[in-house]
């Protein structure tokens, strides 16, 4: 297998390097070990000069000379010095490394010795003495000393900055008090101009402080940590501006009918985070406003007139223009259908078994229910047709006789035909209004009525306008 020699160059400087590292970490962690304080260090002069003793002399003496000079340091309590054929061994306890390394180089140092065993184990005891304490009391102290003045002028410049937000809200809020409706929307407003005011006493602040960097971070960092949160609270900001938009636009005003998505009902509040909707059921539905500002919004109450529409399908065999002008006739005769635009019966399909007409008409919503109005029409357009003999014939179906077709036998001549059972007049359909359909007025009335004892969510955040007077 051939090596490129630049691939074989460069994995020899990996290893070198490597190694070199691995031996920097190793010769700095003796270091940092040691780089502890210490409130004790030996003298110079107990390490450097060498222990001069009687030359040949025997291993008791060494062992003695160097217990007593520990003795007398007394850095080690216990302490053992025992030397055999020149190698001196060393035990007992101490409170530091420093003192434990400090006995191994003055057995070194001492003459005729030819190593050491140094099995001095380090135990540091606790102190109880404050001192070092009460030293980093009076520096704290010193240092509020030091900072009381700029804290003086610090709580002075924020004072003031506090007073002129205020005063450019108020003017905010004066200024802007006929271009925006919305109380809510205009507090936001104001509250955003004086926000720089605040920006500019902090920044002036740190300043005086001597923190000139920290006021650039502060000022240059503003941005950066509304991008964080934005991104932190991406929905919560986008409903936040999706309200102010839908606040300035304006689709619907507070009591309009609307339709957003698969919602219907009436508009009741507008706050930053949802639009709450009253359904025609009495619920109130919360929608979130980045959903209400992305969807089709469909509002009913922008136009009080609405156009609705039903289908009605006639036989083959009657007449389609004299069905029209049935069906005219009964619209307009209806007090609630309009005549501007005019009421319109149009041939929508020619279907299996029946010629279908589709019937559309203008009504006022605000006054009046579409569905009980398409109810009572509807059911005037029946009683109209089959006064007019037209009839209204069921759709073709298949009919399967499993048993075979029944066989009736006829009369014989000359006997009575079989009484036939007398058309029912249906009574009342005439009429404009049934019990079943109320008064036709607009449920929003009575949603409106139902609802108002219910508490409703965050009423106190409004973000639309009322709706106008009638």
């Amino acid at each position: 297998m051939k090596t490129d020699p630049e691939t074989g160059k460069g994995f020899i400087f990996g290893v070198c390097l490597l190694a070199l590292l691995a031996t920097l970490v190793w010769s700095g962690a003796p270091a940092q070990a040691q780089s502890a304080p210490t409130l004790l260090t030996p003298p110079a002069s107990d390490v450097q000069n060498p222990v001069s003793v009687a030359p040949d002399v025997r291993d008791s003496q060494i062992a003695d000379r160097l217990r007593r000079i520990m003795q007398a340091s007394e850095w080690f309590d216990p302490l053992g010095v025992s030397v055999r054929e020149g190698i001196v061994f060393l035990d007992g306890q101490t409170e530091t490394d420093e003192r434990q390394e400090w006995a191994r180089q003055l057995a070194l140092r001492t003459e005729n010795v030819v190593a050491v065993v140094n099995r001095i184990e380090v135990k540091p005891t606790i102190s109880w003495d404050l001192t070092p304490t009460w030293r980093e009391i009076e520096k704290l102290a010193d240092r509020v000393q030091w900072l009381a003045p700029i804290l003086v002028v610090a709580v002075i410049v924020l004072l003031i900055a506090w007073a002129l937000s205020r005063g450019v809200s108020a003017l905010a809020r004066r200024w802007l008090r006929g271009r925006i409706v919305s109380p809510l929307l205009l507090n936001l407003v104001a509250r955003a101009l004086a926000i720089p005011v605040i920006l500019i006493g902090i920044y002036i602040v740190l300043q005086v402080a001597g923190l000139t960097r920290l006021a650039l971070t502060v000022l240059g960092g503003t941005g950066l940590i509304g991008i964080v949160l934005g991104l932190a609270f991406r929905e919560i900001a986008e409903n936040s501006l999706a309200s102010i938009l839908l606040s300035v636009r304006n689709p619907f005003r507070a009591g309009d009918w609307i339709e957003v998505g698969d919602f219907q009902g009436i508009v009741q509040n507008l706050n930053m985070r949802t639009t709450v909707l009253l359904t025609l059921d009495g619920n109130h539905v919360q929608i979130p406003n980045a959903l209400v500002f992305k969807s089709v919004i469909k509002n009913f109450s922008t136009n009080p007139n609405r156009r609705t529409e039903f289908g009605v399908g006639i036989g083959y065999d009657d007449s389609v223009l004299e069905a029209q002008n049935v069906i005219i006739r009964a619209l307009r005769a209806h007090p609630a259908v309009l005549d501007d635009p005019e009421p319109n019966v149009l041939v929508d399909e020619l279907g299996a078994s029946t010629v279908n007409l589709r019937v559309q008409f203008w009504f006022d919503g605000r006054s009046y229910s579409i569905f009980k109005i398409r109810s009572a029409l509807m059911r005037q357009v029946k009683r109209a047709l089959q006064d007019g003999g037209i009839s209204m014939p069921d759709e073709a179906r298949e009919i399967i006789f499993p048993d075979g077709v029944p066989i009736r036998r006829l009369p014989q001549a000359g006997s009575a035909p079989p009484a036939t059972p007398e058309r029912r007049a249906d009574s009342g359909e005439e009429a404009m209004v049934t019990v079943g359909e109320g008064d036709l007025l607009s449920e929003k009335d009575d949603l409106e009525r139902q609802a108002g004892a219910a508490d409703l969510p965050e009423a106190a955040e409004n973000l639309l306008t009322p709706e106008p007077p009638r």
